[in-house]
């Protein structure tokens, strides 16, 4: 094979690579960086986290039979050395949610989530479910009751239910953060501070301060942390 024909059967190879990585952003909100420190993924989860009900085209949501695959994907892949997990979400289906969040939180790779802008009710699981977690400033966190929609039977076992659900969520949370249960509890069912609802909301500090979230950040401190744990873990025997 001539030097010629090898160099163009390279540059074929890289725009098609190029072009695969352009058309991951589009269809699933993901991305890999390769850089001299790292292969890094980058997964977007914004919107509405959907479950077993298709949500309505005009709006934005994250596909957990998406992500889910993906997660494995980048948990086996020899190429990518750490994930990192950006979230500007409302929330969504409790279950789909979880699902996500107990994947991300059995990662052996480095893991690193970012909460910009929201990261609500569902979103709270998804953000602490990392090994190291960070909040900007200005982002927020609802942590509230768990809702149901449809029709509610209401008999004593449907409450019990409920109970159940909002235990594992607790479960989770206070096992992949450092928030103490009680803290969570009254936080989720505090009254007075949501107009129209139960519970509480947490920006930035806040967040840190009750060790619901590990650090307060940017993309850069993000990157840095990451980047960190890749290092760390080359050096590893």
């Amino acid at each position: 094979m001539s030097e010629e024909t090898r160099e163009t059967r390279e540059t074929e190879t890289n725009d098609t690579e190029r072009q695969d990585r352009q058309q991951q952003v589009v269809d699933m909100g993901s991305a890999t960086i390769r850089t001299e420190q790292g292969t890094i993924h980058t997964l977007t989860i914004v919107g509405q986290i959907e479950g077993h009900q298709i949500l309505p085209p005009s709006s934005k949501s994250t596909k957990y039979e998406h992500v889910i695959p993906l997660l494995a994907a980048v948990e086996e892949s020899e190429e990518i050395d750490g994930l990192l997990i950006l979230l500007n979400t409302v929330g969504g289906d409790i279950e789909a949610g979880l699902a996500i969040s107990e994947l991300i939180a059995g990662m052996k790779k480095p893991t690193v989530s970012l909460v910009l802008g929201g990261g609500h009710s569902i979103g709270v699981p998804l953000a602490v479910s990392a090994q190291t977690s960070f909040i900007a400033p200005s982002a927020a966190m609802t942590i509230h009751p768990v809702r149901l929609s449809g029709t509610v039977i209401a008999v004593s076992q449907t409450f019990a239910y409920f109970s159940r659900i909002q235990d594992r969520i607790i479960d989770f949370v206070t096992r992949n953060s450092h928030i103490k249960r009680e803290d969570f509890t009254r936080l989720m069912l505090q009254t007075g501070e949501l107009t129209t609802d139960v519970g509480s909301v947490l920006y930035g500090e806040q967040a840190v301060e009750l060790g619901l979230i590990d650090r307060v950040g940017n993309l850069r401190d993000a990157l840095d942390c990451l980047h960190e744990k890749i290092a760390a873990r080359r050096e590893t025997p």
